[in-house]
């Protein structure tokens, strides 16, 4: 029987044997490639620092309601997959075995995929379109998240942008920016790589936050007072201030980190109140309906990223920086939460 690692406590793995059914007729095996590690959504789980050990996210109400106790239950991290088809049903037409697929899945070596169920999943499997390698398609799930992000920011042509946080969607927003018409991009990280990185992906300037602050850099110099639209993709609360202070009045924030705990760094009296900013949440699944539904939503974002990357629109190759095999996945891990500098996107690879 095949294995994968359980997330049974903050920072602790289980390895633990579980079953492939076998296949009926509109069903898929895939046997896994690469798949990668989300440094905000899996490494808050990894942490224990999501709310999901205490609450649970009650959908109809859409509230966070209190867990009449608290446990943690065993989990499989990841939605950032890229595997080979193995095997199909008899009923199936839309993949082939050995094409390449993207799925938003967990890790592990193998899944089994009902095609009429992803017929309507929010990121539904997708065959790679030709020319995109494994590399760059386990990029795809972030390359929607970041290009639903911009859509949110609703950048037009001649716009001036700042982006908040050089992790691997702050450098894919970097990018969308620009191919949206913004003629000015700053980008804004305390990791001289990342700002690097962010300069060869187009950026105008990238600076340090920590030795500039961000809102002077930007409004006290000729030009607009300010950007039009400040992207805060670190999901810290300092971040998240300064994209405050950066933007003009009526200017627009889109925040897409996922923040943790209370909002302490954040002066909702200061520039957020006497500047008159709009502050865009963009959250492109848990059901929430893309701002431009019916003619987008986000099975059409994701046909969308893959399609970028086989334009050669959007860079990824150069943001992997650590590969590990599957079987040291839990080393994966400890080495990101210990060593955040030193990583921007860490894969795991089945072959």
């Amino acid at each position: 029987m095949p294995k994968a690692y359980y997330l049974v406590g903050p920072r602790t793995f289980e390895l633990r044997e579980y079953a492939d059914p076998p296949l009926g007729p509109r069903d898929v095996r895939l046997e896994s490639v690469l798949s990668g590690i989300s440094h905000g959504t899996e490494l808050n789980l990894y942490r224990g620092t999501a709310p999901f050990a205490e609450k649970h996210f009650d959908g109809e109400h859409r509230l966070f309601m209190p867990n009449e106790e608290r446990a943690f239950h065993p989990i499989r991290l990841g939605y950032e997959m890229v595997s080979r088809v193995a095997e199909v049903g008899s009923a199936v037409m839309e993949v082939r075995v050995g094409d390449l697929v993207h799925s938003a899945t967990p890790h592990g070596p193998t899944t089994i995929i009902d095609m009429d169920r992803n017929a309507r999943e929010q990121i539904p499997m997708q065959a790679l379109p030709e020319g995109v390698s494994p590399r760059q398609a386990v990029f795809a799930a972030l390359v929607g998240v970041a290009l639903a992000a911009v859509h949110d920011a609703q950048i037009k042509v001649g716009d001036h942008v700042a982006v908040f946080g050089l992790g691997t969607i702050g450098l894919i927003v970097v990018q969308l920016a620009r191919l949206s018409g913004a003629s000015y991009v700053a980008a804004f990280d305390p990791i001289a790589r990342r700002r690097e990185m962010a300069a060869s992906f187009g950026a105008d300037e990238a600076l340090d936050p920590t030795q500039r602050d961000p809102g002077e850099v930007l409004k006290f110099r000729d030009g607009p007072r300010g950007v039009d639209v400040a992207i805060e993709a670190s999901g810290t609360y300092p971040a998240l201030q300064q994209a405050i202070r950066s933007a003009h009045m009526g200017g627009t924030i889109v925040t897409l980190g996922y923040y943790q705990g209370g909002a302490s760094a954040v002066y909702l009296g200061e520039e957020w109140h006497h500047n008159r900013l709009n502050l865009v949440s963009s959250m492109a699944v848990w059901n929430c309906p893309s701002r431009y539904h019916p003619m987008w939503d986000r099975p059409r974002i994701s046909r969308t990223a893959l399609d970028l990357l086989a334009q050669d629109k959007v860079r990824v190759d150069e943001l992997i920086t650590q590969t590990f095999p599957y079987a040291e996945a839990p080393e994966a891990y400890r080495f990101i939460d210990e060593h955040p500098a030193e990583t921007i996107k860490a894969v795991l690879s089945y072959e």
